[in-house]
């Protein structure tokens, strides 16, 4: 089944083509995840011993509600060996950049291995005794957001011992644009490990058909995938996930803001963590005062907020339009607003920007318009990359 090393088997780019009726319209209802696709997925599953990469958002939807991938196919006496968590572990409870150590799921008994922190890479000894590896995360479809760097740290395991890998897709929330800074490779890091742009326009089944065809694993190794599509989706598609892909990203909103308020990551401004409108506002106690204001506290998903327990004066977001673009207005705006210019730039904002350009930009007086046209030219570039890996 397995012999095509980074193309997508024929019979599934079949089952993509079947459904292109529903291309024509831009808010299709009817999205059927690639979880939900058993037919496609289940026979190759069969007298194999499987390892899944999983966490809260791997499901198959039901009419109401909906069932854990690992449940349903432990009940289809599908041979799980084994269980592999991303940042913030397989419940989805711990906070950004928080440790989370190897366990055992209370429910099934299975081992988790954690692939985050120090050990973000599965090992020749975790994967021992798999035939199959399966991948199952919601994305976001942004840089920063590590899942993407979990999928190719799977991928390179997976060559580097000779396991196929299955990824099912899911939609991409934020697949509807193609813009932002370009990573520069000398800044490669779990936050941005490839040259996209901050926001690259494709589910995680492209991003790793891209990543085995531009031969990006190390060695220029590529991973024996097999992409199953999802049906009646294109990237101008509306999708409301029903559930948060991680602690501090609660809802579309905070999802369709969180390209250009996640740059406040690697800088002194609070982006609303420690409140219930994380990534829907921004605000520092250093802030010239404002009508608006908020007090963060530590709560789900932020036991460390920034300007904890302060007054913090800001920005509200919560009734902006959605975006299709990375607006540079609110980081101008905060650079501005805070006194202390040498303090603004954190350990993490090259990374978290892909590059030492935006902070010289801000130092310099660019304006945000001015910054977002500076990547455009980079940003046509990688569209025609792109567009050799786009399935939908």
């Amino acid at each position: 089944m397995f012999k095509n090393t980074f193309l997508i088997h024929v019979f599934f780019l079949l089952a993509v083509l079947s459904s292109c009726k529903a291309q024509n319209n831009p808010q299709t209802k009817n999205i059927i995840v690639a979880a939900n696709r058993t037919e496609l997925y289940l026979p190759l599953l069969q007298a194999k011993k499987v390892g899944i990469v999983a966490n809260q958002t791997s499901v198959i939807f039901k009419n109401t509600g909906y069932t854990h991938l690992i449940d349903s196919l432990l009940q289809r006496n599908i041979s799980i060996q084994k269980v592999f968590s991303p940042e913030h572990g397989f419940r989805g409870t711990a906070d950004a950049a928080e440790k989370v150590n190897n366990s055992v799921d209370v429910t099934t008994q299975l081992p988790i291995v954690s692939l985050y922190g120090k050990h973000k890479k599965p090992t020749t000894e975790d994967l021992k005794g798999i035939d199959l590896m399966i991948f199952d995360i919601q994305d976001v479809g942004v840089r920063f957001y590590t899942y993407i760097s979990t999928l190719h740290y799977v991928m390179e395991a997976c060559a580097e011992n000779q396991i196929p890998l299955l990824v099912l897709d899911r939609p991409n929330p934020n697949g509807h644009y193609v813009d932002g800074p370009m990573l520069n490779p000398k800044y490669s890091s779990f936050v941005g490990k490839h040259p996209v742009p901050l926001v690259y326009g494709m589910t995680i089944g492209e991003y790793a058909t891209m990543i085995n065809g531009e031969k990006w694993l190390a060695n220029q190794i590529q991973c024996d995938l097999t992409l199953i599509p999802l049906s009646n989706y294109n990237h101008n598609s509306s999708y409301h996930l029903p559930i948060r892909p991680s602690p501090n990203l609660p809802n579309d909103k905070a999802i369709n803001l969180y390209p250009s308020l996640g740059f406040f990551e690697g800088t002194p401004i609070n982006a609303g963590r420690g409140t219930t409108y994380q990534f829907q506002r921004y605000g520092s106690s250093s802030f010239p005062k404002t009508n608006f204001y908020y007090t963060p506290k530590p709560n789900y998903g932020s036991k460390y907020p920034k300007d904890d327990a302060k007054i913090c004066y800001g920005v509200n977001l919560t009734n902006t339009q959605k975006l299709s673009k990375v607006s540079m207005d609110w980081l101008v705006d905060a650079y501005h607003k805070y006194p202390d210019k040498t303090a603004f730039f954190g350990k993490t904002f090259t990374i978290h920007a892909g590059d030492t350009i935006l902070e010289y930009q801000l130092k310099n007086g660019f304006t945000a318009k001015e910054i977002e046209q500076s990547w455009q030219s980079k940003t046509q570039i990688f569209k025609k990359l792109r567009k050799k890996y786009l399935v939908y």
